[in-house]
C-alpha cells in the first residue's frame, strides 16, 4: 500500500539524502540523525500506514509495536524537518499528518496536513490526504470543513476504500445539521456497502430509524425500531437502546395511541430496556418521567434515584425531581432540586422557567423575573416572546406595589442569590464522591457495561454502539458542582484575569496567556463529550439541531398560569442521551470514528478549528512563520481555513506557518465564561433587578437563537491565496472540463514541489501538454475489485487532443491496466473539485445594489421576433429580462390557462399543494413572528384542479370581505400605507395566516392540453418549449417541468423559494393573471455568497427551502433586482440566475426551461452537473447523454461551445473503452442490450449519478426485465467481484467512434433570426 501518492521508502530515502547533504561535516548532527534513522524493514511497514487505517489499527490493544514505530517515525521526521529548516518536500508533511492521526495526536496531525495543503497545489488529487484531513475536522466538530473534505474524497475517488466510513460520518453530520434528506441518503449508501466499517449494519440501521424519529416520522421510526428487534443475535446495547427509544417515543407521541395505552407500552419498553442494560441512568430517568405522568409519585422518585446512582448528575433529572417536589407541595425541596439543575447546566431553560414558576407561586416576583430572564437567555428556550410578556406583567405588578411592601414581607423561599450559595445537597456531593468506586464495582459485576466518563477518564471500549449522541449526564464536567470544587481555582483565576484584560500589566497578561494555553490543552485532553449532541449544552452552533437532540425541552407557560414545565413536554423527537449505549458512543466514536470535541462554545459546525498552535514549531521545526489573520471571504474556497498560499514558492522554500493560538484561546476562554462552563459564582446569571436587562430582553426577544458564535468563529479563518483561479471559481471537473481544456493557460499551474514524471508522487501523465490525473487507487489489496491500479509505470504517456481521431483515442486507452478504474479517475485532468465562486471583486457600492431590471416593451408581433431580442435575453450581462406586453403583441389567448378553463378541461388533474405562511414579500419570519430567518418551510399535500379552484375562489371572496371591513375602519390611512408595511407590523406580533399554493401542475400531455400547448407555438422560437435551438429539445425524452410546461395556481403570498434552475438552464415564466407577482433576482456570479448564507443558516442550497433576508444580502454587497410581473409579461431568467417569487394577487403562471445553444449555457450546466455530483444530488439533466445527442443532431460553429462538447465526448469515450477492456480482462461478460426510442438516460439507483453506455444491473432485475441500474462503484460496493451483476451495453463502440469523428466545427455563417 502507498499513501499520498508517494512511497514512504522513496520519500524517506530521498529526504535522508537531503539531510545528509545539509549535515555534511557535522559529526554531532550525524550522530543524532543516526539514532533516529529508520531501518529498511521499518520503512516498508510505515509505507502501509496512512489515514485509511484510522479506526482499524488498535494501537492500545495489540498494536504496541506499531505505536512504537509510529512514534519513532514522527520523531525521525520532526528531526529531519528541523535539520532541513523546513525545506522539505510536501509529502513529508502529509506522511507526518497520517502518523500523528494514527497516534490520535490531532493538533499535530492538523498542523502537518495544513502545511502539506499550503505546499501542494494539487492537494485535491490526494484522496488519502483529504480523508485524513476530514477525520481531523470531524474530531473537532468542524463539520462545515469535514463535510467539504469528505465530499471531495468521494468526488475524486468514488471507489475509495473507506467510502463507507465517509458516508457514515456524512450521515451523522448532516443529521446534526438538520439536513435530513442528505443524512438519510448517506446512511443508506453506508448500509449497502459491503466493505468493513467501524459500525455494524444494525448500528447503521439504528441511525436510520432514529433519523425518522428526529424528523417526526414516527410510524416509519416505530417500524424501523421494531424491525431491528427482530434481528438475530442483536447486541445487548443495541437492543437496550432500541427499546428505550420505543418507550420514550410512546411516552411523547400522541399519534401512537391514547394516553393510558401509550404510557403502558412506554413503561413496558423501558423495563425491557433496563433488563438488557440495568445500568442505564438515562433509561431510569425516562421511566421516572413515565411514572410521574400517570401519578405514581413514589415509583417516579425511585426511578430518579436510580438514574442519579447509575450515571453522572443530570440537569434533566434534577429538574424533574423538582417538578415532583413542587407537585407534592414541598417548595424548599423543589428549590434545591431546581438549583442543582441550573448549577449543572446554566442554560437549562426548563429548570429556570420552573424555578420562576415556583417563586411566583410563593409570591416572590423579583426572583421570578430573574429566573425568567435567565430562561430567555438560554438558546434552548423556545418561548422567549411568551416569557417576555410574563416578565412585563410581573414588572407592572411590582410598579403598582406600595414602596417597601416587599422588604417587610416574610419570604417563603430564599432569594435566588441566597439559594445559589446554599450548600450543595449532601446526596449530590456524596454520590459524586462515590462515583468512581461505584463505577469500579459496576464494571466488576457488569463487565460489558460502559463506565460513566469522569473528568480524566479514558473511556474503555467494551461492547459499544456509537450513535453519535450522548446523554446530558456527560455535559462538560466542569459544570458538575462537585467537580467545580476540585477545578474552580485556576479557572476562576483565569476568568478574573480575562474579565480585567484591558487593565492587566505585562506580567499579568503573560500569566493570562499561559492559563489560556493550559486551559485549551486541558479541554482538548479531557473533554470527552459531543457538544453538538449534549442535552441543554450551550453551543455556538445553530439552534435547530439542539432542539432535535434536546431531551429536556420545556412546556411553555400559557398566560399567567403556573403549571410546571418538564424537560420534554414539547415531545422531543428523541431522547438525547440514549442510555449507556449512548454513553458508549463517546467512547466508540473517540476510538473508532475518532470524534472528540473542543469545548462546547469553541467551534461551530460551519467553521474550522485553528489548531496551528505551538505544535507546529515543536513537531515541524518551523520558526518565525506566519499565517494571515484576515477573515475568509464569503464562499469558503478551500478545505484548510488557516492557510496562505504563496505563489512562486518552490519545494525548497521553507514553510511559512505560525500558530494561531491566540485565536484558539479566545474561543476557549469564551467557553469558560459561558453559562455552561462557569464557576459556582454564576458568572452569567442575572441576579440584579436592572431594568436595562429586562428591557434588553424584551426588546431582543427575537434574538434568543443567534448566529453570533458562528460569525465569531468564522472570523478567525484567514483568506486563502491560491495560485490559480481553479481554486476559487466553479470548475467543472469529473465528466467535464474547463472552457478551453487543451489551452496552455489552463494547463500550467505553479507547484511547490519539483517532480519528474517518474517520481511516484507525480501522478500526471502528459496528454497534449496537459495531464491525466490518475489518482492512486485507495483500495485495500484484499478487496476483490475490478479496478485500474494507478501505477505510473503501467500507464504510457499519451499525446492526444480533442482533434485526435477516435481510433487514436482508443489506441491510447488500450493497455492502461486490467484492474478497472473509478468513474472519476479518467475525467480528472487539471480541474480540482468544483467550488462556489467568491463574491465578485471589487464589491459594488451600496447605491448599485438595487439595479433597474432590464425590460423590453413589445408593441407588435414583429418586435417579438426581432433577432436582437434573443441576443439581449441570452446576454450573460443580463441576469433577467422582463418582456412586457408579450401576450398582447402576439395575441396569446391567456384565457386558455385561466382557472375556469382548466377546471372545464381537466377538473380531476393532480395538483401539488404547498401549505405556507402568509408573510410580506421582502421578509421571512419564524412561525412565532419574533425573528427573521432564511428557512422557508412548507408542507406538501395533493389535491385536484377543481378543489384548488374552489379554494382560490373562496380565498378571493374572503379577502374582499376583509378589505371592505378594513376600508370602513381605516379609510383615512388606506391610501398612504403600503401593504408590506401593514403586513410587517402585524406579523411581528402574532400567528401567521396559512395559505395554500398549487404548484407543479403537469401540462405535458398533449391530448389533455392540446389547445393550451398549441397556443404556446405562437411564441418566438428562442422561448418555445420545443425548438431546434433549445438544448433540452435534444434530450430525446421528457423531463417534467423542464422541457414540458408546468402550471402554478396562486393566492396572495404564495412563494417559490430561492433557487437556481435545474442544471442552471434558462427559464421562461408567463403570468396569466389576473393578479401580479413580485420577483427577486440575484446574478449568477453571487450564488456562492447565497450558498454561504445557506450553510450559516443550516440550510442546503440545492435541496432546502429558503427565503433570503434582504438585509443580509445588502450587508454582503449582493445586488438584488426587484420587479413586478403583470399579466401577459414574460420573465426570462438567464442561465444560473438565483431568484425567488411571491404572488401579490390571485394569479396563475406557466413556466418551463430553455437551453440556448451558447457556450455560456453549456458551461454553467456542466458546472452545476459537477457540483451536484460533489453534493450527492441528482442532476435532472443528464449532461453526458445530452452531449452525445448534441453531437449527433447539431452543427456547432461556436469554437468555445465546440471545444467543450468535444472534450466531454473525448473523456467519455476514453472512460467507456477503458472500463470495457478492464471488465473483459477480469472475465466479466459485457452483454449487448441496446436502446429503445425515447428511452430516458439512466441513473444509478443508489447514488443517483448518471450511468452512460455500460449499465451494471442486478441479476434478479435483469431476469425480471426491471433493470435496476447501478454505477460501477456502487455495484462493486454491493458485490466486490460483481458476481451479482450483469453488465449491459447500450452503444456499440463503433457507433460512438463514428459520432465522435463526425462531430466537427463548422464554418460560422452570418447570424440569422431565431
Amino acid at each position: 500500500m502507498k499513501s499520498c501518492g508517494v512511497s514512504l521508502v522513496t520519500t524517506t530515502s530521498s529526504f535522508c539524502d537531503e539531510v545528509k547533504k545539509m549535515a555534511a561535516g557535522k559529526a554531532s548532527g550525524e550522530s543524532k540523525e543516526g539514532s533516529l534513522s529508520l531501518t529498511a524493514e521499518e520503512k516498508e511497514v510505515l509505507g502501509g500506514l496512512d489515514s485509511r487505517l484510522f479506526g482499524f489499527v488498535r494501537l492500545h490493544e495489540d498494536g504496541a509495536s506499531t505505536k512504537t514505530l509510529l512514534g519513532k517515525a514522527v520523531r525521525c521526521y520532526e528531526s529531519l524537518i528541523l535539520k532541513a529548516e523546513g525545506k522539505v518536500e510536501s509529502d513529508f508533511f502529509c506522511q507526518l499528518g497520517h502518523f500523528n492521526l494514527l497516534l490520535e495526536d490531532y493538533p499535530k496531525a492538523l498542523s502537518a496536513y495544513q502545511i502539506y495543503y499550503s505546499l501542494q497545489s494539487d492537494y485535491w488529487k490526494n484522496a488519502v490526504f483529504l480523508y485524513g484531513l476530514g477525520l481531523v475536522y470531524f474530531y473537532y466538530n468542524a463539520f462545515h470543513w469535514a463535510i467539504k473534505a469528505f465530499q471531495e474524497v468521494l468526488y475524486v475517488d468514488p471507489s475509495f476504500c473507506r467510502a463507507k466510513e465517509i458516508h457514515l460520518r456524512l450521515g451523522l453530520m448532516f443529521k446534526v445539521n438538520t439536513d435530513y434528506e442528505s443524512s438519510l441518503k448517506h446512511f443508506q449508501l453506508a448500509l449497502i456497502d459491503c466493505n468493513p466499517c467501524t459500525l455494524s449494519k444494525v448500528e447503521i440501521q439504528f441511525h436510520i430509524a432514529h433519523l425518522y424519529e428526529t424528523q417526526q416520522k414516527y410510524h416509519f421510526a416505530k417500524e424501523a425500531y421494531e424491525q431491528l428487534l427482530q434481528t438475530e443475535n442483536l447486541p445487548a446495547q443495541v437492543k437496550a437502546t432500541v427499546l428505550q427509544q420505543l418507550g420514550w417515543m410512546h411516552h411523547n407521541v400522541d399519534l401512537l395511541g391514547d394516553k393510558a395505552t401509550k404510557e403502558s407500552y412506554a413503561i413496558q419498553y423501558l423495563q425491557k430496556s433496563l433488563e438488557a442494560d440495568p445500568n442505564s441512568g438515562q433509561c431510569w430517568y425516562f421511566l421516572g418521567r413515565c411514572y410521574s405522568s400517570i401519578g405514581k409519585v413514589q415509583d417516579a422518585f425511585i426511578s430518579y434515584r436510580q438514574s442519579i446512582d447509575k450515571s453522572e448528575a443530570s440537569a434533566d433529572t434534577w429538574c424533574s425531581i423538582g417538578v415532583l417536589y413542587q407537585q407534592q407541595n414541598q417548595p424548599m425541596d423543589a428549590l434545591q432540586a431546581y438549583i442543582c439543575a441550573v448549577q449543572l447546566d446554566h442554560g437549562h431553560a426548563a429548570a429556570w422557567m420552573d424555578l420562576g414558576t415556583l417563586y411566583e407561586s410563593c409570591n416572590q416576583p423579583q426572583d421570578a423575573i430573574k429566573c425568567y430572564l435567565n430562561a430567555t437567555r438560554s438558546k434552548s428556550c423556545t418561548n422567549t416572546s411568551i416569557l417576555a410578556g410574563r416578565i412585563k406583567f410581573l414588572q407592572a405588578q411590582l410598579c403598582n406595589l406600595p414602596q417597601g411592601s416587599l422588604q417587610n414581607k416574610t419570604k417563603l423561599l430564599p432569594s435566588i442569590e441566597e439559594a445559589w450559595s446554599l450548600p450543595i445537597p449532601a446526596e449530590l456531593t456524596s454520590r459524586q464522591g462515590a462515583m468512581n468506586t461505584a463505577q469500579q464495582a459496576s464494571k466488576a459485576h457488569h463487565p460489558k457495561s460502559e463506565p460513566v466518563l469522569g473528568l480524566n477518564q479514558t473511556p474503555i471500549l467494551q461492547q459499544s454502539l456509537p450513535v453519535h449522541m450522548i446523554p446530558s449526564t456527560q455535559v462538560d464536567d466542569l459544570s458538575s458542582p462537585a467537580k467545580r470544587k476540585r477545578t474552580s481555582s485556576p479557572i476562576k483565576h483565569l476568568e478574573q484575569l480575562h474579565a480585567n484584560k484591558d487593565t492587566l500589566n505585562s506580567a499579568q497578561r503573560l500569566m493570562l496567556e499561559q492559563l489560556e494555553s493550559h486551559f485549551v490543552l486541558m479541554q482538548q485532553q479531557n473533554t470527552l463529550t459531543l457538544p453538538h449532541n449534549c442535552t441543554n449544552l450551550s453551543s455556538s452552533t445553530e439552534e435547530p439541531w439542539r432542539k432535535q437532540l434536546y431531551n429536556a425541552t420545556q412546556r411553555l407557560h400559557k398566560g399567567q398560569s403556573s403549571h410546571l414545565s418538564e424537560p420534554d413536554d414539547e415531545q422531543p423527537s428523541f431522547s438525547t442521551g440514549s442510555v449507556q449505549y449512548l454513553q458508549a458512543a463517546s467512547s466508540s466514536i473517540q476510538k473508532q470514528i475518532g470524534h472528540g470535541t473542543l469545548p462546547s462554545n469553541s467551534v461551530t459546525q460551519g467553521a474550522a478549528i485553528n489548531h496551528l498552535s505551538s505544535h507546529i514549531a515543536t513537531s515541524c521545526g518551523q520558526q518565525g512563520t506566519t499565517f494571515t489573520k484576515e477573515s475568509q471571504p464569503s464562499g469558503n474556497r478551500s478545505l484548510v481555513p488557516e492557510t496562505s498560499r504563496h505563489a512562486g514558492d518552490t519545494s525548497n522554500d521553507s514553510v511559512v506557518v505560525k500558530g494561531l493560538s491566540n485565536h484558539v484561546q479566545q474561543l476557549r476562554i469564551e467557553s469558560v465564561c459561558s453559562p455552561n462552563h462557569g464557576d459556582c459564582t454564576s458568572p452569567d446569571l442575572l441576579i440584579s433587578d436592572s431594568p436595562q436587562n429586562s428591557a434588553s430582553l424584551i426588546g431582543k426577544a427575537s434574538d434568543s437563537v443567534g448566529t453570533g458564535a458562528y460569525d465569531k468563529a468564522s472570523s478567525i479563518h484567514p483568506a486563502i491565496h491560491t495560485k490559480t483561479n481553479n481554486f476559487i471559481t466553479s470548475s467543472p471537473s469529473s465528466v467535464i472540463f474547463t472552457t478551453t481544456p487543451f489551452s496552455k493557460s489552463t494547463e500550467q499551474t505553479t507547484t511547490h514541489s519539483v517532480t519528474s514524471l517518474n517520481n511516484p508522487q507525480n501522478r500526471l501523465h502528459t496528454i497534449n501538454r496537459g495531464g491525466l490525473g490518475n489518482l492512486q487507487s485507495s483500495k485495500k489489496p484484499d478487496l476483490p475489485i475490478i479496478g485500474l491500479k494507478s501505477d505510473p509505470h503501467s500507464i504510457p504517456s499519451m499525446s492526444m487532443s480533442i482533434y485526435s481521431s477516435s481510433t487514436e483515442v482508443l489506441k491510447a486507452c488500450r493497455n492502461l491496466g486490467n484492474n478497472g478504474l473509478s468513474n472519476s479517475h479518467i475525467f480528472l485532468d487539471k480541474c480540482p473539485p468544483p467550488r462556489p465562486p467568491a463574491s465578485p471583486y471589487p464589491p459594488l457600492p451600496k447605491d448599485k445594489l438595487n439595479p433597474p431590471t432590464p425590460s423590453i416593451y413589445l408593441e407588435n408581433k414583429r418586435d417579438a421576433f426581432f433577432p436582437p431580442l434573443h441576443q439581449f435575453c441570452t446576454n450573460p450581462r443580463n441576469p433577467v429580462t422582463v418582456i412586457r406586453g408579450l401576450a398582447g403583441a402576439l395575441k396569446l389567448d391567456l384565457g386558455l390557462f385561466s382557472t375556469k378553463t382548466l377546471v372545464e378541461a381537466n377538473n380531476e388533474h393532480m395538483v401539488e399543494v404547498r401549505t405556507q405562511l402568509l408573510q410580506p414579500a421582502d421578509e421571512n419570519w419564524d412561525p412565532t413572528g419574533t425573528k427573521k430567518i432564511w428557512r422557508c418551510e412548507s408542507n406538501r399535500s395533493h389535491t385536484t384542479i377543481a378543489k384548488y379552484a374552489q379554494y382560490q375562489a373562496s380565498s378571493f371572496q374572503e379577502s374582499l370581505r376583509e378589505e371592505n371591513e378594513k376600508r370602513m375602519q381605516h379609510k383615512e390611512y388606506s391610501d398612504n400605507e403600503p401593504t408590506s408595511s401593514d403586513f410587517s407590523g402585524k406579523r411581528r406580533k402574532g400567528p401567521f395566516k396559512t395559505i395554500k399554493f398549487g404548484t407543479n401542475i403537469d401540462l405535458s400531455d398533449d391530448k389533455k392540453w392540446k389547445l393550451q400547448l398549441h397556443e404556446l407555438t405562437k411564441l418566438p422560437a428562442f422561448v418555445r418549449v420545443v425548438s431546434a435551438g433549445n438544448l433540452l429539445s435534444h434530450l430525446g425524452h421528457s423531463i417534467l417541468g423542464m422541457n414540458t410546461v408546468q402550471l402554478y395556481m396562486k393566492v396572495p403570498g404564495s412563494r417559490t423559494p430561492g433557487h437556481q434552475e435545474n442544471n442552471n438552464f434558462c427559464s421562461v415564466n408567463i403570468n396569466i393573471g389576473p393578479g401580479d407577482c413580485e420577483w427577486f433576482v440575484v446574478p449568477e456570479d453571487y450564488w456562492g455568497v447565497l450558498n454561504d448564507f445557506c450553510e450559516k443558516n443550516n440550510l442546503n442550497f440545492l435541496m432546502s427551502s429558503w427565503w433570503p433576508n434582504l438585509e443580509d444580502l445588502y450587508e454582503a454587497n449582493v445586488p438584488v433586482y426587484r420587479f413586478i410581473q403583470r399579466p401577459g409579461d414574460l420573465v426570462w431568467i438567464n442561465a444560473g440566475t438565483v431568484h425567488w417569487v411571491q404572488a401579490v394577487g390571485w394569479c396563475n403562471n406557466i413556466a418551463w426551461n430553455v437551453g440556448p445553444l451558447t457556450a455560456c449555457q453549456y458551461k454553467l450546466a456542466v458546472e452545476r452537473y459537477e457540483w451536484n455530483k460533489l453534493q450527492s444530488v441528482k442532476s435532472l439533466v443528464p449532461m453526458v447523454h445530452l452531449s452525445w445527442n448534441m453531437a449527433r443532431n447539431i452543427k456547432v460553429s461556436d469554437p468555445k461551445l465546440f471545444e467543450m462538447i468535444k472534450y466531454c465526448l473525448l473523456k467519455v469515450l476514453k472512460q467507456c473503452q477503458t472500463l470495457r477492456e478492464a471488465l473483459i480482462t477480469a472475465g466479466k461478460e459485457v452483454i449487448w442490450h441496446g436502446r429503445t426510442n425515447d428511452e430516458p438516460a439512466h441513473y444509478c439507483s443508489i447514488c443517483e449519478v448518471e450511468v452512460f453506455d455500460l449499465l451494471f444491473v442486478t441479476n434478479e432485475s435483469n431476469s425480471q426485465k426491471t433493470y435496476i441500474v447501478h454505477c460501477q462503484d456502487c455495484a462493486r460496493k454491493t458485490s466486490g467481484n460483481l458476481d451479482n451483476f450483469v453488465v449491459l451495453e447500450q452503444y456499440k463502440m463503433e457507433d460512438l467512434m463514428k459520432v465522435y469523428d463526425q462531430f466537427t466545427l463548422v464554418p460560422s455563417f452570418s447570424s440569422s433570426s431565431s
